[in-house]
């Protein structure tokens, strides 16, 4: 596999609350992001810093 590949990608189907969801899409278009694209940010950002607490 090439190192410069990125990571195969799948579908999800999550259920959010009306007002999560339009936050969501405003902080996304704000950042020239898809949905998506920004939710995976915003989780592998959460993800990061959990992960830094529990190495302290």
């Amino acid at each position: 596999m090439d190192i410069n590949m990125k990571p195969l990608k799948q579908k999800v189907s999550i259920t959010l609350d009306s007002d999560m969801l339009e936050t969501l899409k405003k902080l996304a278009d704000e950042d020239d992001r898809s949905l998506s694209q920004y939710i995976n940010l915003v989780l592998k950002r959460h993800l990061a810093k959990m992960e830094a607490k529990t190495k302290r």
